[in-house]
């Protein structure tokens, strides 16, 4: 992947994109109404393209308001799709609100309904079909309502067995429509169900082993959903990565035990940001680089732009440090200090070594004497980060 320097401006070749219930989200949370007006989407397209937007990201209800006839529906799409056309901003990814409809309130996939759970597979081919049609990369699945706050009430077997029946039923019939999609499983460990099914990237990874296509599913990290749960994004990436399984990827910000606080890209915990960053740089990843992230409450209109220029700035800021990191020999002192490099050779070599792994053992005492330099380490990534090397 190729980033431009932190001075520039964004470009479509960073391939940043925003949802359009980002970049909309007009203010509204459980205490209280919307502070600033809903931006129409044709607008958040025209003004993201100004930005250096590469793409945008939409729920079917986004776009389209549920309930909305044929007839105006096609008209709506029309004329989103021709300000695609205009401004060169592409779909990097589509989902569909499986959450907000009283009708999900025991779950969509894992609702205790049959009828419930046939309408919500049927909604999400609808929107596939959408997504399709504007030319989507990745189909997300968001299961926020698949989960508990009455244990007793959904047996987890079952629930995941429904679950896996969705995701296969969806499969084949994207296949069937010859449509160009991979899906990801986006985790998260609760909010708004007390408990979600798929909590964490490592419960997602097992589901999609167990699928009927499992090389058409990925996953969907997001920085909140990890650090909700108090768990490294950088290590849940990391692993997607290995997995070759990393298909969407969603940044923001989030303090530990809070609630979903979905702040600007950067603004919690920057050296997190700055090792996930620099891991994204690294590790082949070329998917589109979603902000999942809402403007604060307390902004009006040019905030908004404000923020989503600030998720953008602060990325490229840190890959710029990053590649300023990795290119100091005193790094490149202190990563082999540390044996970083070693780790990326075998451990064994082959067949036969037992009885030399067995004599190494009694090595453990000596082995034991040796340090790390893990502080001169960290402290060089606070030292780039804070601008002092």
């Amino acid at each position: 992947m190729s980033t431009a320097a932190a001075g520039s401006t964004a470009a479509p070749a960073h391939r940043f994109t925003f949802g359009l219930w980002t970049v909309g989200n007009p203010g509204r949370d459980p205490f209280g109404e919307p502070t600033r007006a809903r931006i129409d989407p044709v607008d958040s397209v025209h003004r993201l393209a100004e930005l250096g937007a590469w793409g945008i990201s939409l729920h079917d209800d986004d776009l389209v308001p549920w309930g909305t006839p044929a007839a105006e529906r096609d008209r709506i799409v029309a004329r989103f799709r021709a300000a695609l056309d205009e401004t060169g901003l592409r779909v990097g990814m589509a989902t569909t609100n499986l959450f907000a409809h009283p009708a999900f309130k025991d779950g969509a996939f894992t609702s205790n309904d049959r009828a419930v759970r046939r309408a919500a597979i049927g909604k999400a081919m609808r929107s596939i079909d959408l997504g399709a049609e504007l030319g989507a990369e990745v189909y997300d699945f968001w299961g926020g309502r698949e989960g508990v706050e009455a244990g007793a009430a959904k047996d987890p077997r079952d629930a995941l067995e429904r679950y896996r029946e969705a995701i296969d039923v969806l499969c084949d019939y994207a296949i069937g429509q010859g449509y160009a999609l991979r899906f990801a499983i986006e985790p998260k460990p609760n909010e708004p169900r007390g408990d979600i099914f798929l909590p964490t990237v490592g419960h997602a990874l097992h589901f999609i082993t167990t699928l009927a296509h499992p090389e058409m599913v990925g996953v969907n990290p997001e920085v909140a959903h990890e650090t909700m749960a108090g768990l490294s994004v950088h290590h849940a990436v990391g692993q997607a990565l290995w997995a070759g399984k990393l298909f969407h990827i969603d940044l923001n910000a989030q303090r530990i035990g809070r609630y979903d606080q979905d702040f600007r890209f950067g603004a919690e915990d920057l050296k997190e940001a700055f090792l996930l960053v620099r891991l994204l740089e690294r590790g082949g990843y070329d998917g589109p680089l979603h902000f999942d992230a809402h403007p604060y409450r307390n902004e009006d209109r040019d905030g908004v732009w404000d923020f989503a220029a600030g998720c953008m700035r602060t990325y490229r800021a840190l890959a710029e440090r990053a590649r300023r990191f990795d290119a100091l020999p005193e790094v490149q002192e202190a990563l082999a200090a540390a044996s970083v490099p070693e780790l990326g050779h075998a451990s064994c070599t082959g067949a036969g070594e037992a009885d030399a792994l067995k004599a190494e053992a009694d090595e453990l005492d000596r082995l034991a004497e040796r340090g790390f330099r893990n502080e001169a380490l960290d402290q060089l990534v606070v030292d780039v980060l804070l601008g002092l090397r």
